[in-house]
């Protein structure tokens, strides 16, 4: 066992475990509403690349969200990931850097990787939603469903063979549901038409506030390893 594996089970609480293991698009030139990206329903979102939707989020003016952000937080790491990472909307550092999951959160989100083998560079990283909400407040449904093709388009482009859905927002925008955490985690869930395996993860903001729940968090963890073999 390294030294990084051990750190991060000595951060979860965790002790004597063996581990298993072109232009700028213009505004107009983005769909006004989120556009249902089956092969059967093409629009102009499912034909962008990375590059073009890059720019549209950028330039995104759907819902009030954009009228107190302090920049769009897209998305970062492998775009050809075999594991993709959701999280739920930015936070203030979120907002201010442009990147998801830094701070303390970010920390133990790497922490948490590399005790499954895993370094962020090798995953890529999104949220549900591309603004941070005033005050870190929960978003609103119309928000939510303004970001719905951006986050679809990104899990089309990176294919990828496991998405983690990490805490309450993003589990239940990823699925359509709103049950209740407790019953979205221990349980393998599918997404899209192409059925990718959903794993719903404690976020590890909450874990940073709920020492109880860590053990759990690494039972999340051990699930989405025994699901991608």
């Amino acid at each position: 066992m390294n030294k990084d594996k051990l750190d991060y089970l000595d951060a979860m609480d965790i002790q004597g475990w063996a581990l298993r293991e072109k232009p700028i698009a213009k505004q107009q030139d983005c769909p006004s509403e989120s556009v249902a990206l089956s092969s059967e329903e093409p629009g102009k979102l499912s034909a962008m690349g990375w590059s073009e939707l890059k720019d549209c989020v950028q330039n995104c003016q759907k819902c009030s969200l954009h009228l107190t952000r302090t920049q769009t937080v897209f998305g970062v790491g492998d775009q050809s990931a075999t594991w993709m990472l959701v999280g739920e909307a930015p936070g203030k550092d979120e907002d201010l850097q442009g990147r998801p999951f830094v701070g303390r959160a970010g920390q133990l989100l790497t922490e948490m990787l590399t005790a499954i083998g895993l370094t962020r560079e090798a995953v890529f990283i999104a949220n549900t939603i591309k603004c941070r909400p005033p005050n870190n407040r929960d978003p609103e449904p119309e928000e939510s469903e303004s970001c719905r093709g951006y986050l679809q388009r990104q899990v089309e482009l990176v294919q990828p063979k496991i998405l983690l859905a990490f805490g309450r927002i993003a589990a239940q925008n990823l699925l359509g549901t709103e049950l209740p955490l407790k019953e979205l985690r221990g349980k393998v869930h599918y997404y899209g038409v192409d059925k990718i395996p959903v794993v719903v993860v404690y976020h590890p903001a909450y874990l940073l506030r709920s020492l109880t729940e860590k053990r759990k968090a690494w039972d999340d963890l051990q699930l989405a390893l025994k699901v991608r073999g």
